[in-house]
């Protein structure tokens, strides 16, 4: 759950469901009919297996319901507004006590409970339940709260998206906008907290690296204005619904003035006065979390959470290389293709700089991506048996943080159907945004990438909670490259230029296994891991110098991308070997996307039990 509040970012499995080996013998059990059957005393009766599968269920169900207690912004976001006036208090001591014992007594609870007993469908459910419990505890032993936030992400930057009134937080009613207000008075408290936490880490040596503290500040920087209407906290009063009354109005509007120029500006004042002044000072010069206290060993749990695998740094390592020789001779094919006279290198500075590869003008590289959005959407139906209901929408990064943000992202649907999916693209330096790249990223980030696996998985019915709202990044990184994958079958890569695109974007993710394991477990610098990547992809310098400042900030995350996409290709070549002209590509989707996010692991299990009901 700890990883869903990261990206702030289930219908009964299709195929699986009832799909034992003896699923058409006439002794089969049904909740519609009654057995004339002798039972079998060494299994358990119908009543006895409802039983544990209705007491499973509770137990997860009063799960998620605590943790949304626990995390209100998380219930915001799974569209829970419950608690919408609440800030949570990720920093404090009672927080991090009532986490422990959350997940160490959901864990005691679950193990008592036979997974033997339960379908298939929800002993996936069972194994990802447990597995998140054990990783949770396992984590709690490193002191990331003492770097409460980085440069890609943080709570300050989550807050003003929030208050922007474009993400999930309701500005329809009076009481949306008094919940707000409280809310963001809790996240003023919350700055003074991360102050002391980061104090800790000072103490401790557990400090971000300086380069990153210098992104950090620009950031803050931007958020302080003299006067409250200035700020991007101010949006929900220039939105003012029109049913409110004149009353209403003046006063939220003296409201939000008062708090944020007397109290949230000053906070923000401060933290940034605390960047500058206290923190930056004690940054520390290591590039890679091997210069933190037990780094590398952190750095590996780190790695095996992100992958939900347990390979070694050395392994993922040599994987990146191997990936990076390979996608290298395919780009060298495309060069001779295309007949490009000069070597690889020049072929990548000709791709990166002339001017027929990019867009003037930022609207121009949006409409782009609309017109490609009904381009794959005439494809997906031939892929695809089950698609989201919820649509996407294309928008730039916002001006605050587009110098530091990604090329593109993904933000997720409303639960409640109120809001698309945004798609994001970053246009603050359109040189970074080559033409040629477009396919292979809408592919990725969009339909059938993100949009699709984490809407669908949003719109199941049927299972437990926690399924529809957490995350692994393996998988949900591995399923986009793998979507980037299936562009080729589509034949949206037909150009040779676009598929240089997608060889591109696929080289990104083989050197991240590099240059991430370079940087955090073998003593990489920086500057090394920036001119890895300059030597081997045709890269923006701008969007090279993001994305290793983002390793650095959120280890073992970019390892991720690969390593599922490998997962998911091995298992569909294991599958179509199997079942040969029995293998249903459709189906093989409907495997994979219909159970929510899954740990290596248990996707493997679940697509093994398939292919065996498919034969």
């Amino acid at each position: 759950m700890r990883r869903a509040l990261l990206a702030v970012s289930i219908g009964l499995v299709l195929g699986v469901s009832g799909c034992s080996e003896n699923n058409n013998s006439e002794n089969t059990v049904t909740s519609n009919s009654v057995s004339t059957a002798v039972a079998d005393p060494s299994q358990p009766s119908e009543k006895q297996a409802l039983s544990v599968e209705q007491a499973y269920l509770a137990l997860v169900d009063d799960f998620f319901n605590d943790y949304l207690k626990l995390e209100p912004i998380y219930a915001t976001f799974v569209g829970v507004n419950d608690y919408n006036d609440q800030f949570g208090g990720d920093l404090t001591e009672e927080y991090l006590k009532t986490r422990h014992d959350l997940n160490t007594s959901y864990l005691a609870r679950v193990e008592k409970i036979n997974r033997d007993a339960l379908s298939p469908e929800l002993q996936l459910s069972y194994d990802m339940f447990a597995y998140d419990r054990n990783i949770e505890l396992i984590d709690e032993t490193f002191p990331s709260r003492f770097m409460p936030m980085n440069q890609f992400y943080s709570t300050v930057i989550s807050m003003v998206q929030l208050g922007s009134g474009e993400s999930a937080q309701p500005f329809n009613t009076v009481e949306d906008y008094n919940n707000w207000a409280s809310r963001l008075s809790g996240f003023i408290t919350w700055t003074t907290l991360a102050q002391e936490r980061m104090d800790e880490g000072a103490r401790s040596k557990v400090v971000l690296p300086r380069v990153l503290v210098e992104r950090i500040i620009p950031q803050l920087q931007a958020q302080l204005v003299d006067d409250a209407s200035k700020s991007l906290f101010y949006a929900p009063i220039n939105n003012l619904p029109t049913s409110f009354s004149d009353t209403d109005k003046a006063e939220l509007t003296a409201k939000y003035t008062k708090l944020i120029n007397q109290e949230l500006i000053p906070a923000l004042a401060s933290l940034t006065a605390y960047f500058e002044t206290t923190y930056l000072p004690v940054a520390r010069a290591s590039d890679g979390w091997w210069g933190l206290p037990n780094g590398k060993i952190w750095y590996q749990h780190l790695a095996n959470t992100h992958t939900t695998t347990q390979m070694s740094v050395d392994e993922i390592h040599q994987i990146g290389l191997s990936e990076v020789a390979r996608i290298l001779s395919e780009m060298d094919t495309v060069r001779e293709q295309v007949k490009f006279e000069g070597d690889l290198k020049a072929f990548f500075a000709s791709l990166s700089s002339e001017p027929q590869y990019f867009f003037t003008e930022r609207q121009g590289l949006i409409d782009g991506y609309m017109t490609l959005k009904d381009q794959i959407n005439a494809e997906l139906p031939k892929y695809f048996n089950v698609q989201p209901k919820a649509d996407y929408v294309v928008k730039p990064v916002e001006s605050f943080r587009e110098q530091s943000a990604a090329g593109a992202s993904y933000e997720s649907p409303a639960v409640d159907g109120s809001r698309p999916g945004v798609f994001y693209i970053n246009t603050y330096n359109l040189k970074a945004q080559p033409k040629w790249g477009m396919t292979t990223l809408s592919l990725h980030e969009a339909a059938p990438g993100h949009h699709f696996q984490i809407a669908i998985k949003q719109e199941l019915t049927g299972v437990p909670e926690f399924q529809r709202f957490s995350g692994y990044t393996a998988f949900e990184e591995g399923w986009a490259l793998y979507a980037e994958y299936l562009g080729m079958e589509m034949g949206l890569f037909n150009d040779p230029y676009q598929y240089f695109g997608k060889l591109s974007d696929e080289m990104l993710r083989a050197m991240r296994l590099v240059v991430d394991t370079g940087l955090h477990a073998k003593g990489w610098t920086r500057e090394q891991a920036i001119q890895y990547m300059k030597d081997n992809s045709p890269m923006a310098e701008s969007d090279i110098i993001a994305e290793v400042e983002r390793y650095m900030a959120i280890p073992g995350q970019a390892l991720s991308y690969k390593v599922g996409q490998l997962k998911i290709l091995s298992l569909r070549a294991e599958a179509e070997a199997a079942l040969g002209n029995k293998f249903d590509l459709k189906a093989f989707h409907d495997q994979i996307l219909t159970s929510g996010s899954l740990p290596m692991a248990v996707m493997e299990s679940k697509v093994h039990h398939w292919i065996k009901t498919q034969k």
